[in-house]
């Protein structure tokens, strides 16, 4: 997870533009929540991983794929940045483009915004 793309507005709108891989987005998320792989290839370190997380998830979930773990992120995101995407000028999509991949890449795209707000931007 070293070549991940710095976590900007730009990053944000090539995951709602489905511009950025499945893959990249979900290690986005990961990075973002403090899943890490362990150096000795043992599997995941979790020490920065907030405990409800690490309880649900010890290994990091595919968000994109499943969404038990996307209505997690949904509810982790605090009232006042539940709008970010708006403020972003995100219209959302058509009606004939909904589908569970794209409306998931939605959540997480808003979901990063928000850890964006709360963290300013550090990644």
């Amino acid at each position: 997870m070293t070549n991940l793309p710095p976590l900007t507005t730009e990053t944000i709108w090539a995951i709602l533009n489905d511009t950025l891989d499945d893959a990249t987005v979900n290690q986005l998320v990961w990075h973002s929540l403090g899943y890490r792989y362990a150096i000795s290839g043992s599997g995941w370190d979790t020490a920065a991983v907030a405990p409800d997380w690490k309880e649900a998830y010890p290994e990091p979930p595919d968000f994109i794929e499943h969404r038990p773990p996307t209505v997690k992120l949904t509810r982790s995101i605090l009232a006042e940045n539940k709008q970010l995407l708006k403020e972003l000028g995100f219209q959302g999509y058509k009606v004939n483009e909904l589908a569970p991949r794209k409306t998931r890449r939605a959540t997480i795209a808003n979901w990063l915004l928000s850890h964006m707000q709360s963290n300013d931007g550090e990644q």
